[in-house]
């Protein structure tokens, strides 16, 4: 996978779609409304996240939530790296 595509993961009761960005092996950024969210990185056993201020993010900004903004405010924690990891995988097995 070396090309960005997106994903639709459960969010609460609504769904949100990410940008995920193949970085290197098992290393993706997050992007959402084209802004990182940080990173999440596949260790062999389970899906780590990589916080935003320790993501090389190159000519994206960083995400920064607006709590009277008209989009989900989407965090990242160990529950929403695990949805965003299952898309991946699931991702990685339709171009096997």
């Amino acid at each position: 996978m070396e090309e960005p595509f997106n994903i639709k993961i459960g969010y609460g009761e609504k769904e949100v779609t990410l940008t995920i960005l193949p970085v290197k092996d098992n290393y993706f950024k997050v992007i959402y409304f084209g802004k990182v969210m940080g990173a999440v990185c596949f260790n062999g056993e389970e899906w780590d996240l990589i916080e935003k201020q320790d993501v090389e993010a190159g000519d994206l900004p960083l995400y920064k939530p607006e709590l009277n903004g008209e989009r989900l405010e989407v965090v990242l924690d160990q529950l929403t790296v695990d949805a965003i990891g299952e898309e991946i995988e699931l991702q990685d097995m339709d171009e096997e």
